[in-house]
């Protein structure tokens, strides 16, 4: 591969219009990658696989994608690949044998004209092929030593509606081409990982009164943590998954709690008539921030997990801003940004620090809610509507570029990755 060029340049925001800070980054010049998959009887297959990889190359930010599309044979004309200015070529085979369906990679590097990576990826569900492409891509970046994209390969768990009173938990890739339903019948809501390993989750249930239940996603194993009257909903789980910051409404109005796990012991961190909802956990677990209408309006605050510390603002921008997510020291925070009596608002993210005065807007149009971070803080997940359609946002932080993948027949309650 060609020696890849360090720069220092000067980044604008993500869209031209969000000049609200420049940020200085080292950025390098990407390869240009071409994938294309074997064509044989299993074609079609090898097909899907393909389409999957090229969009996750693309995301990545790390590659400059071309469309290589089916080829025949091994023979590898490294020549005129470098002709083109090619530097790595991918391949993608798959062989359907009755025991086990079995995907292959083949990364070639055009500059040194040699086979860099051959591995056999085993399918063990044909409908979990969105992850194979997934494993591809990140080994792929891993040859070429850029950032980490492991997120990929993580699920995204999500509540759908799909009828009145009817919402199911879903799991799905994070292009939504993968989809299983683990949780249906009634209204299951507000679901929530509960531990890095994603092998159990937390989501509201309506019993004879909000429910929180937590579920092993592989064994189907279910327990009831906690009930409320009017409100229960688990916004946020510590680093350890011992902690969980609760909204309860145990008399009328929502507050913010503190549930230990270990001891099953509930700690009131807010005492406010009004509402208060959605604690995430802030400085290394030792605070929160959340939002309330305290203000007169919804708005972002934070809190040491203290009862009787102070409650601080943290948002001095916007008049709405009713949804937020944290990550270490950064909050990702909705602001409304219109009042449109008979059309959608316009509702922008924006990233803020609450170590200083930094703020970048990350959306420039439509409205723009949930947003979430991913497990490594790089992304930004959130949902995207627009008067031409619904779509699940992805917005890489480090390379000022976004990625819509449109929903179709779906409408998203809430979700986590």
């Amino acid at each position: 591969m060609r020696v890849l060029l360090f720069v220092f340049i000067y980044c604008s925001t993500l869209f031209a219009v969000d000049a609200t800070l420049d940020v200085v980054k080292t950025v390098q010049k990407i390869p240009n990658i071409e994938v294309s998959y074997f064509d044989s009887k299993d074609a079609q297959e090898a097909k899907k696989i393909f389409k999957i990889l090229m969009t996750d190359l693309k995301v990545s930010s790390h590659f400059e994608v071309f469309d290589g599309d089916s080829y025949k044979g091994n023979f590898v004309d490294y020549p005129s690949y470098r002709s083109k200015r090619i530097d790595l070529l991918v391949r993608i085979e798959m062989r359907n044998d009755p025991k086990e369906d079995k995907a292959i990679l083949y990364l070639y590097d055009i500059n040194s004209t040699e086979l860099k990576i051959s591995k056999i990826y085993t399918i063990s569900d044909k409908k979990l092929y969105p992850f194979i492409a997934h494993k591809m891509a990140i080994d792929i970046n891993d040859y070429i030593k850029a950032p980490s994209i492991a997120w990929m390969n993580r699920f995204v768990v999500l509540s759908k509606y799909v009828g009145s009173g009817q919402t199911d938990i879903v799991i799905s890739d994070y292009t939504l081409t993968y989809q299983k339903v683990i949780v249906r019948d009634g209204l299951n809501i507000f679901p929530k990982w509960a531990n890095a390993d994603q092998t159990e989750i937390y989501y509201t249930k309506y019993l004879a009164k909000p429910t929180i239940i937590k579920y092993n996603i592989y064994t189907g194993l279910s327990q009831n943590i906690i009930q409320s009257n009017g409100m229960a909903v688990v916004s946020d789980v510590s680093k350890d998954g011992n902690k969980l910051l609760l909204t309860l409404a145990p008399d009328a109005q929502s507050d913010i709690f503190l549930y230990n796990l270990q001891t099953k012991k509930t700690i009131q961190l807010t005492r406010y008539p009004g509402i208060d909802v959605s604690g995430n956990f802030i400085n290394d677990d030792s605070a929160m921030i959340f939002i309330s209408d305290r203000a007169g309006y919804p708005n972002v605050f934070a809190k040491k997990l203290d009862i009787n510390a102070p409650v601080e603002q943290v948002v001095y921008h916007g008049k709405n801003n009713s949804s937020a997510s944290s990550y270490g020291d950064y909050v990702v925070y909705t602001s409304r940004e219109s009042a449109n009596e008979f059309a959608l608002n316009t509702f922008n993210l924006y990233l803020i620090s609450t170590k200083s005065d930094y703020i970048r807007r990350l959306t420039a149009n439509g409205t723009n809610q949930m947003p979430r971070f991913s497990i490594d803080g790089g992304s930004i997940m959130f949902l995207k509507q627009t008067q031409n359609q619904s779509a699940l946002g992805i917005i890489r932080l480090d390379y000022n570029r976004s990625y819509l993948f449109p929903l179709s027949n779906i409408k998203i309650q809430a979700f986590d990755w």
